[in-house]
Parts: structure tokens; sequence; C-alpha cells
């Protein structure tokens, strides 16, 4: 057991980091390339900068977003994001993970702050998971992941918050400890490859947006052509 947490911290943690950071990378460089590509094609290339980036100032800080359809079901996806991201970030013990793998560390937070960030982040990923079994137009368009990543992402907060406050014996906190751990880095390396990936790129979502509208001159023969119906009559 000791041998394993070891890796899993070590190795594994490593290799779960690198994974992330080039996967995201990659991410992030298709859709750059792919919003350069569609600028350049585009017929109209007047991009509205002071416009994309006061709506991505609103996506990011959705103050009036929230209250127009399910204000607290809104509301608590936005505390539960902040908590996914806050608490690995800024949790002193992950903090310390980091520099040793990083090589350099940053400000953390209180523990008390911690403790209720995670037990916030807890109640909220439950009460979406809740709110989209119970809303019929969230079971309509949700799939199987919908359900399945707020779960894999509660395991590590909920682990972790045992094995930092919990008097349990020592059996039950390396069970617990590898849990958290593994699941941490199972959620390092799968990020790159799923919906999570929207934790970096929904900073460029509403310049993706914006270009995506931009057709190219002639978008009526490509989807002609595309659509094997060219010459056809209509």
């Amino acid at each position: 057991m000791d041998a394993l947490l070891e890796f899993a911290r070590g190795p594994l943690f490593r290799f779960s980091l690198a994974v992330m950071l080039l996967g995201l990378f990659r991410v992030i460089a298709l859709d750059i390339v792919a919003a350069f590509l569609a600028w350049r094609k585009a017929g109209d290339k007047d991009i509205p900068w002071p416009w994309i980036i006061k709506r991505t100032i609103n996506w990011i800080i959705p103050v009036n977003r929230v209250m127009v359809n399910r204000p607290f079901y809104s509301v608590f996806s936005i505390l539960f994001h902040v908590g996914l991201l806050a608490v690995p970030l800024l949790l002193f013990a992950h903090v310390e993970l980091w520099k040793g793998v990083l090589g350099f560390g940053w400000l953390t937070l209180p523990k008390a702050w911690a403790d209720w960030l995670t037990i916030s982040t807890i109640v909220f990923g439950v009460a979406l998971i809740i709110g989209r079994v119970s809303h019929k137009a969230s079971r309509f368009i949700s799939r199987k992941q919908d359900y399945l990543w707020p779960i894999v992402l509660l395991i590590p907060f909920t682990t972790g918050f045992i094995c930092a406050n919990l008097t349990v014996d020592p059996a039950t906190y390396k069970v617990a400890m590898l849990m958290h751990v593994l699941s941490a880095d199972i959620i390092f390396i799968l990020l790159p490859f799923t919906k999570i990936a929207h934790c970096v790129l929904f900073v460029f979502s509403q310049l993706i947006s914006s270009l995506a509208w931009k057709f190219p001159p002639t978008p009526d023969n490509d989807v002609a052509t595309t659509l094997h119906k060219k010459g056809a009559p209509v």
C-alpha cells in the first residue's frame, strides 16, 4: 500500500500532470488555429474586440445571466466550479506537491477556508446532480458523462476531506488517501480529452463564436457540395 501510494504521488502524478498540460496546450492551439483559419476565410474580417472582451467577462462572471433561467442551479454551478479550481490550486498540501514538481509555489488558502470550500464544493456538486436529474429539459440533453463527471470530480474532494479532518485508523487513512491521489491523477489524464477541458477553453469561447459566424464568401456552394446537392433544383 505504501509503495503504491508513493508511486501515485510521485511518478504517476508527474505523468498525469504532463499529459494534462500538454493535452490542454494541444486543445488551445487547435482552437486558436481553427479560429485563425475561420477569420482568414471570412468575407468580413472585422473583429469586434470590445464586444468580445465584454462578452467574455460577462461569461466568466455571469452576474446578470444567472438570474434569467434556473438562478439557484446557476449559482450552485458557479460556486461548484470555483471550488473545483481553488482547492486543488490553493490548498497548502497541494501547493507543496505542485512545488515539488514545478520547482516553485504560491500563496495558499488558510485551512479553515480550504475546508469550507471543500465542503461547499461537495454540497454544490450533489445539488447539481440532483438538479440535473430532477429537471426534464436537463435530462433530455444530458449524456451519461454529464452525470458521471460530477461524481468523479467529487471523489478527491470527499476523500481529501476525510484524510485531512476525520480521525480514522491508519489502514482506512491509506485507502482514502490512495483513492484521493489516484482519482486526481485520473482526472488530470482525462481532462484534455473530455468536456471538462472547458475549464480553460471558456476564455476563448466568445472569440470563437464570433469568428464562427463570419462565413466565407461562398458558403452556399460548400454546403451544397458537402451534401452532394450541387446543381440540384431547389
